[in-house]
């Protein structure tokens, strides 16, 4: 009898092992993705250098990641769903350290952007498994204390992407420049792909299950148009090629719409639109985001252009400060979130427009005589009022969702979170470099001025958010 007790409990300790190992590989999955989504913020300007691509390239290389993301994320999903959560996360996995390789190994713009657009690709077929996998391993009882290591550790991960690439680019290890941020992927990869390999359980998924591949196809029509045109008008001048684009763009969007009516299983529910308060989440996350993820660009180059800042100090005293800001606010909302509702991501948007305010003061009085010093108080307002706003917009956003649509809902906001990740630094990156005629300093504030009137316009959509979250909204 005690012999087959010790035996269960042994077992029971190995199954325990081996969930916390499966936590452990969704995690690094989790953090390869947002470093990769990140490092750009900071190296574009020294990967533009290099590569010889000027301001189109610093342009598309965030961009073209957040676009594949944005595009797949619910199709990854899916694709998870119908051929099996395991499969899917292994072809992830091996095809996103594959990209990051070939991103290392960039010998020219073309090249690179390919190669984060295939990063972004396999990104979406990797991230939406891994909730899937846990809830396959952990018991029911678990599952919070499994899900809390995710705040800390993938808040860790955003702050130290622009960082790493610091580092690393101001290290120049063997003479290799910024190309080890995109290499130190393989050894991550590798690991986790072998991990994966042996420990997560296997499932045959759902063939029933229907992927929207043409409604996949119309939106990602749509933000290539969207995107090529507004960065080619805004770099090379705005003939017919670009506005062709934007046609294209346009064009797509429309038969987009169209097909999300009529899809069997559309990317996007058109009951969830039909819910004022999503629709309104959905609209000010897109706004909010781009003016936030177009802000980063344009301080990294105003930064390291402007003020002549290695990517290290603009990294330590600029991005740092901001990224203090993020932590603390986002830890803080945790608990603000259900009894403040709505109000909060009100406060958010308004505390980050201060703190941009405040930015701009600076640079419309010192211009490009300002320090990275005077400089940071104003970027960590700015990463309070992100933090907040970040941590509750889309808890409030699907307050009133039916519960069993919260699953669907989350993932179509995420979607549009990565799209505006892709617009957001086009539209002013493509404004900064357009006021360039005027220095530095005046395409800092001609950004900056965009970029309040951007969040300002997110605000608008407050008072048609639900006033509080969903019961045991977590974050």
């Amino acid at each position: 009898m005690e012999t087959q007790v010790s035996a269960g409990r042994a077992e029971t300790a190995t199954v325990s092992r081996r969930a916390w190992a499966i936590l452990a590989i969704v995690l690094v999955a989790d953090i390869m993705d947002l470093l990769d989504s990140t490092i750009t913020t900071i190296a574009a300007p020294t990967i533009s250098a290099q590569l010889h691509g000027g301001p189109g390239l610093i342009k598309w290389l965030g961009a073209s990641y957040a676009l594949a993301l944005g595009v797949l994320l619910v199709t990854g999903g899916r694709l998870g769903d119908k051929f099996g959560r395991r499969r899917t996360f292994l072809i992830g996995i091996a095809g996103f350290t594959v990209a990051s390789l070939a991103c290392g190994l960039a010998w020219d713009p073309a090249s690179i952007i390919v190669a984060r657009l295939a990063q972004g690709a396999a990104g979406a077929l990797l991230i939406p498994q891994g909730f899937g996998i846990l809830g396959a391993v952990f018991p029911r009882a678990a599952m919070g204390k499994a899900f809390s290591a995710f705040g800390p550790v993938l808040g860790l991960s955003a702050v130290g992407g622009p960082l790493l690439a610091a580092v690393l680019i101001d290290a120049d290890l063997f003479g290799l420049g910024w190309r080890p941020m995109f290499l130190i992927n393989i050894v991550l990869g590798v690991a986790g792909l072998a991990a994966a390999w042996r420990l997560l359980p296997r499932d045959h998924g759902d063939a029933a299950v229907t992927v929207d591949v043409a409604g996949a196809a119309l939106l990602a029509g749509c933000m290539l148009g969207l995107l090529d045109g507004l960065i080619q008008g805004s770099t090379d001048g705005w003939t017919a090629g670009p506005v062709a684009a934007l046609a294209a763009g346009v064009a797509c969007f429309a038969a987009f719409c169209q097909r999300q009516r009529t899809a069997a299983a559309p990317l996007i529910k058109p009951s969830l639109l039909r819910n004022r308060g999503f629709t309104a989440g959905l609209v000010m996350g897109v706004i909010f985001f781009a003016a936030v993820a177009g802000l980063v660009y344009a301080v990294s180059l105003f930064l390291q252009r402007g003020l002549g800042d290695s990517p290290l100090r603009a990294a330590v005293t600029g991005f740092a400060p901001m990224a203090a800001g993020i932590v603390v606010a986002s830890v803080l909302c945790m608990n603000l979130v259900t009894r403040l509702g709505r109000m909060l991501s009100l406060a958010g948007i308004a505390i980050a427009v201060a703190g941009t305010g405040a930015l701009l003061a600076i640079v419309a009085h010192d211009g490009t005589s300002a320090s990275t010093a005077v400089l940071a108080p104003a970027m960590a307002v700015i990463g309070l009022g992100m933090g907040a706003a970040f941590g509750t917009l889309y808890d409030i956003a699907i307050g009133d969702i039916d519960p069993a649509e919260a699953g669907s809902a989350s993932g179509s906001l995420s979607s549009v979170q990565q799209l505006a990740n892709a617009l957001g630094p086009a539209i002013v990156t493509s404004i900064y470099f357009g006021a360039l005629a005027g220095g530095q300093g005046h395409a800092m504030t001609v950004s900056l001025l965009a970029v309040i009137g951007i969040g300002v316009a997110s605000a608008l959509a407050v008072p048609l958010l639900p006033r509080k979250p969903q019961a045991g909204a977590a974050h």
